[in-house]
């Protein structure tokens, strides 16, 4: 990893950024709300989708396109009550989201960085339906690159290459913004910094502090 003197990592200039958990609420949090909803472990809808392989493979083949959000409704409802939660399928995904608020402190941030000159794209793992409702993402983003529509997700490197291609970057140019750690690990991998989100206000100091990316 490149560095300064002074223990600031290399100065960039642009940013690509995840859409759930970063620009809203926690997506972790929206999924146990759900769990908690169904009567038994809090737990059980992220745990399948971690750790279950039949889950684990619908998640990865939704996200990427291959399936589409009814064919993923239905397998992962299945998933559930198999381990004893008894779910419909249709209108799950946006059940499981439904927790899930725009953070308009976010907003204010993309919008700072892009006035300040600092190109922003949008790197997203589709879900469901009505994820990207009441956000226009032509005015969030210049670029906006979603893993169904590019067959590609997050951490594949090659969804972040897709980014920086777009953005007319090079990645040793950009800064990953992601809650998940694995995310900004893969972003890693052809050179991309990473802030890991925790809130707009850590972010934006995370930015300016440690790669010179001033909103």
């Amino acid at each position: 990893m490149d560095t300064l003197s002074n223990g600031a990592e290399k100065t960039r200039t642009s940013v690509l950024v995840d859409f759930g958990g970063v620009i809203t609420s926690s997506v972790l949090q929206a999924f146990t709300d759900f769990g908690a909803s169904l009567g038994g472990d809090p737990r059980l809808p992220l745990e399948l989708l971690r750790r279950d392989q039949p889950s684990r493979a619908l998640l990865a083949d939704h996200e990427c396109g291959r399936i589409d959000t009814e064919a993923f409704e239905r397998g992962f409802a299945e998933r559930l009550r198999v381990h004893g939660a008894v779910v419909e399928a249709e209108g799950l995904t946006a059940r499981m989201q439904a927790g899930m608020s725009i953070d308009q402190d976010m907003l204010t941030l993309l919008g700072d960085l892009r006035v300040a000159g600092h190109p922003v794209a949008l790197v997203s793992n589709s879900f469901g339906t009505g994820t990207y409702d009441g956000v226009d993402l032509a005015s969030l983003a210049d670029v906006v690159v979603i893993s169904a529509v590019v067959g590609i997700r997050k951490p594949s490197r090659r969804i972040y290459s897709i980014a920086c291609e777009r953005l007319c970057v090079a990645p040793e140019e950009a800064v990953m913004i992601d809650d998940l750690q694995q995310n900004l690990d893969g972003a890693a991998r052809i050179g991309i910094g990473g802030v890991l989100h925790t809130g707009a206000a850590d972010t934006r100091r995370q930015l300016a502090e440690r790669f010179g990316i001033n909103a």
